[in-house]
């Protein structure tokens, strides 16, 4: 069976878009607006540089699976300080950015991954974190009349891109919202999401964010 070539996907659609200038074939045409998941700054940073000249960028910040508080608090306060640079050296062909912050439930997260917290990093605790995740983004994209929605999280070399886009195809037929389909890895975007983290100096963490995740990163150390 041959492999969907996601980020090949995506540039079809982008080309289908209205230019950077917002024109394409002389005709003026408002940008389509992108709701899109982002799960940390640092993972943001390439996806919006890249996507922000096509599209009309709102980006949703809701990761209940960060179940330290102050582990949250630090990572939503440098979403909201990359996009106020970004939108202060936005350039002539650069949509602003907004934000929106979902609601801070890391009891939606243990609920969702109940019975798979033993499962290692990159399991079934994981498909159903991205499933929570993208969810919520695919019910506000609707609600809130998006023409697209999509994460920031195959941009990581450790998450499973097939995986979220047949989460978030799904969930766009269920919800009746296009799913922008991605592997912003490719490209080199994750070389250039590390370069533009040391550009913006943003706080990179070393674990995914649920106390699974870091428990294991301390040394493998059950739940």
């Amino acid at each position: 069976m041959n492999r969907v070539n996601y980020q090949k996907e995506l540039e079809k659609i982008l080309k289908g878009l209205p230019g950077k200038d917002g024109e394409r074939d002389g005709q003026e045409d408002s940008p389509r607006r992108l709701l899109l998941h982002s799960c940390c700054a640092p993972c943001s940073s390439y996806v919006l540089e890249y996507l922000r000249s096509y599209l009309q960028i709102t980006v949703l910040y809701y990761n209940p699976n960060i179940t330290d508080r102050e582990e949250y608090g630090k990572r939503v306060e440098e979403q909201r300080r990359l996009i106020g640079r970004m939108n202060e050296e936005r350039g002539p062909c650069d949509h602003s950015i907004f934000m929106e912050e979902g609601d801070y439930a890391p009891e939606c997260f243990f609920a969702a991954v109940r019975g798979a917290e033993h499962i290692p990093e990159g399991g079934e605790r994981c498909r159903r974190c991205f499933e929570l995740r993208l969810r919520e983004t695919a019910r506000r994209a609707v609600e809130e009349g998006f023409d697209f929605f999509t994460t920031t999280l195959t941009i990581s070399p450790l998450k499973n891109a097939e995986w979220l886009n047949e989460i978030g195809e799904r969930l766009g037929r269920e919800y009746g919202v296009a799913f922008l389909p991605s592997d912003f890895k490719k490209r080199d975007g994750y070389k250039r999401s590390v370069e533009l983290s040391e550009q913006y100096k943003l706080y990179r963490q070393d674990y995914c964010g649920c106390i699974f995740s870091r428990r294991e990163r301390e040394g493998g150390v059950k739940p």
